[in-house]
């Protein structure tokens, strides 16, 4: 009972007067006339301008010394790399300044020739010509290679579920097969007696494709060579674009119909525009691929009829393992890789001024 006397008797407001207590503090700064509205002592005295601060500018703290986990981790690939890419890169440098034969290898004999297997490759017309037909041969399957990659890929992006499961099941086991074995099934497609295409093309009509060698002129040799490169190309790329359109936004789609746009316009101005750095990077692997390939123009005729289905890297296996001028070999197999660089470097630049070139114009 008492508690509760005092708790009432403390929470009451004091009546003004003279003799009276003065009026109990309601916070600082506060007090409470007799009404209970606050008076003029109420309002907050303005602060004073806060003086600037005399402490140094804080200094950043201390990097942290670099971590040698992440470079633990790429130990293993870079020495592997070293040893299955690298040094075997530097004994065909050595080899290439060697004139290396059968002789030579037999006795263990060096005999250093400097840069005369540079000079003599140099000078000879048919290097020239393997690389201009080198050049022509990756240009042509390359086009037709993302050209007909394109066309799948969007056709797989329009197909219903089951009929792309179809198309992606039959694309992956083409892609899955290795490349001898899908050389040696062309090889049984093309033959001149019991191949499938002459047969089929005899009951067809042309009667004179009964019996037609493949491999015996260099246009047809190509033919057949270019068919099973592309054949075993299409699927990476046309399986990489289908997965690439799944990342386009569908209102940019329903947005071009609505403006009339067709199926070219809509190509051009939406897909292509989302999808040029896939296309780029497709494009770039698929030359390295075309260019250094070998075992498919090796096993179907060996680089004939008569050398004139030599690419470089047939020509340098030809003179360096078949010829038994390993160090010839050795020589053109560099030179290989120094046009492919070239190849590269520049598809590179034209593609990086015409990024610059479309920066420029926004």
């Amino acid at each position: 009972m008492t508690a509760q006397l005092d708790d009432a008797a403390g929470s009451a407001v004091p009546p003004t007067g003279g003799g009276s207590a003065p009026p109990a503090r309601r916070g600082p700064g506060i007090r409470r006339t007799g009404t209970g509205t606050p008076g003029p002592s109420a309002r907050r005295a303005p602060r004073p301008p806060a003086r600037p601060s005399r402490r140094p500018p804080a200094r950043p703290a201390p990097r942290s010394p670099a971590r040698p986990a992440p470079y633990l981790l790429l130990l293993p690939a870079l020495l592997a790399t070293a040893v299955f890419l690298g040094w075997p890169m530097v004994r065909n440098l050595l080899l290439s300044f060697q004139n290396l034969n059968m002789k030579e290898l037999i006795q263990h004999l060096t005999d250093w020739r400097g840069t005369g297997n540079y000079q003599e490759i140099l000078g000879s017309e048919q290097f020239w010509r393997v690389t201009l037909r080198t050049l022509v041969f990756t240009a042509v399957n390359v086009v037709l290679i993302m050209v007909l990659g394109v066309l799948i890929g969007l056709l797989l992006a329009r197909l219903g579920k089951k009929m792309r499961l179809t198309l992606s099941l039959a694309l992956v086991l083409a892609w899955a097969m290795p490349v001898i074995a899908a050389t040696t099934v062309f090889q049984w497609l093309f033959d001149s007696r019991y191949g499938v295409v002459n047969w089929l093309l005899d009951k067809a009509g042309w009667h004179a494709m009964a019996h037609y060698d493949w491999v015996g002129t260099q246009l047809s040799t190509f033919s057949v060579i270019t068919v099973l490169i592309v054949w075993q190309s299409l699927p990476f790329v046309a399986l990489n674009l289908y997965a690439a359109t799944t990342t386009i936004p569908r209102e940019l789609y329903e947005a071009a119909r609505m403006d009339g746009a067709g199926t070219w316009q809509v190509f051009t101005s939406v897909t292509f525009p989302f999808l040029r750095p896939f296309f780029l990077a497709t494009t770039f692997l698929e030359i390295i691929w075309v260019f250094k390939a070998f075992p498919q123009i090796f096993a179907i005729n060996e680089g004939g009829p008569d050398r004139l289905t030599e690419t470089l890297p047939i020509y340098a296996f030809t003179e360096g393992v078949g010829n038994l001028h390993f160090g010839m070999g050795a020589a053109i197999s560099l030179l290989t890789i120094v046009v492919l660089l070239a190849v590269t470097a520049h598809y590179l630049r034209l593609t990086l001024r015409q990024e610059r070139h479309e920066e420029n114009a926004l």
